[in-house]
């Protein structure tokens, strides 16, 4: 198993994906002797900038707060008591079957793998929140970080001048801000609550450029001299992402979708969530590794019905524009497009017409990047009370996003002395879904 250790403050590979650096041609001998300042020297070469642009790749997660149902969605059961009132619809794929609510989407499953079998077994908000962030089951003895910033770890750059792990807020979402635990705030979220355009990284006015830039040296020196005397793993991870704040100040234009011809702005949609979509696609465009879009409520105990026609079209609009924009612009071969909340629901319907939580049979899907698209994973029964065929758990579906994405899933990090997996252990991918 490859390892990390941590802290990690000036190894060839910290802020460099190493499979985008080895996949340079020529290259792979050279990064085994480079130093931090050899790699971003051969970073601008225009040459190698380009083609390592070309390789990074990225991940937008579809984040369905609340818990979509499978069964309005991914994996409907017409005609059975469970199944409600919405028919079944044909896809592009031969013999595979969606929700009527998705007939945008029903349309684009050849670039879509939808997995049916997921079975995590924890249907409470919080804790269900927690497991489909980071993979595995909550300790007290260690803070997990979420997928956001182990694929910021793994894929991020070191000459970026764009953050590394943006999280788009919803109104109803509950203001969950996923965290980057043991990895350290350098790879924590940039999290956007009140306005899709982050705050404060305006200078202000009343800051001259040049006083602005002198106080960056100064800080840049205090931090050295106190780091060569007394260095902290802490102080250092804040120091990075201090300097990635300057570089967001250069990049505030990226979450401005008035940068976009109307045209593009009409194709993706008005409401919150495709705008939010559009300035996703912005974003990985130029260079974020993971970008985090959040639709809420579709906890619906009561009236769920109701609630999902009008989500589900949200969802299908928006992330039917999203594929279709990254594959005109040649970037849906390198971003991994998910959708994933913290459970489904449950087949049977109550009492209000609600469905309730429900954590041992439901739906994800994932498209684009390293993934067998018009492929069906998994089984349910004809109720959808319990997994059949090809049961999942959140291990494995991380293991799963990160073999799309060339990161080793047996990678392990360091902290102390103990190894830490970056799956949950006994967790590996699953093989029919990859390209």
């Amino acid at each position: 198993m490859s390892r990390l250790h941590l802290p990690f403050c000036g190894s060839p590979d910290h802020g460099l994906s190493r499979r985008s650096f080895l996949g340079a041609s020529g290259l792979a001998g050279a990064t085994a002797f480079a130093t931090n300042m050899q790699v971003l020297d051969l970073l601008k070469n225009p040459c190698l900038a380009g083609e390592l642009k070309r390789q990074q790749k990225s991940v937008i997660l579809l984040w369905l707060g609340g818990g979509a149902s499978q069964l309005e969605t991914w994996d409907p059961k017409p005609g059975r008591p469970t199944g409600g009132p919405f028919r079944a619809i044909q896809t592009d794929i031969a013999g595979v079957q969606i929700s009527e609510l998705m007939p945008k989407m029903a349309q684009r499953l050849k670039t879509t793998a939808v997995i049916r079998s997921l079975n995590t077994r924890n249907a409470d908000h919080g804790g269900g929140t927690r497991l489909m962030e980071t993979g595995r089951a909550m300790e007290q003895a260690i803070d997990y970080p979420d997928l956001g910033a182990l694929i910021a770890r793994e894929l991020g750059r070191a000459d970026s001048q764009v953050p590394d792990y943006v999280s788009m807020y919803s109104e109803t979402e509950g203001r969950h801000k996923g965290g980057s635990g043991f990895l350290g705030a350098r790879y924590a979220p940039t999290f956007l609550t009140d306005s899709m355009i982050p705050p404060n990284i305006r200078r202000p006015e009343s800051i001259a450029e040049v006083d602005h830039q002198e106080r960056a040296d100064l800080q840049k020196l205090l931090a050295k001299r106190f780091n060569e005397k007394r260095y902290n793993a802490s102080v250092a991870s804040h120091g990075m992402a201090y300097e990635r704040v300057r570089g967001m100040m250069a990049s505030e234009k990226l979450f401005d979708i008035g940068q976009e011809p109307q045209a593009a702005r009409d194709f993706f949609g008005p409401t919150q969530f495709q705008e939010q979509c559009l300035i996703a696609r912005r974003l990985v465009e130029a260079g974020v590794p993971f970008v985090k879009v959040a639709r809420a409520w579709w906890d619906s105990h009561g009236q769920n019905f109701e609630t999902h026609l009008e989500l589900c079209a949200d969802l299908d609009q928006g992330m039917s524009a999203l594929l279709d924009d990254l594959k005109q612009r040649g970037l849906l071969d390198t971003t991994l497009v998910i959708t994933l909340a913290e459970f489904g629901r449950t087949p049977n319907i109550n009492a209000s017409l609600g469905r309730d939580h429900f954590a041992s049979a439901w739906s994800c899907t994932l498209s684009g990047c390293g993934i067998k698209g018009g492929s069906v994973y998994g089984k349910t029964d004809a109720d959808g009370q319990k997994v059949e065929e090809g049961e999942m758990k959140s291990g494995d579906l991380f293991a799963t996003i990160f073999a799309a994405l060339g990161i080793d899933p047996k990678k392990e990090y360091q902290i102390g002395a103990r190894p830490i997996p970056i799956v949950d252990f006994g967790c590996k991918p699953v093989m029919d879904v990859l390209a």
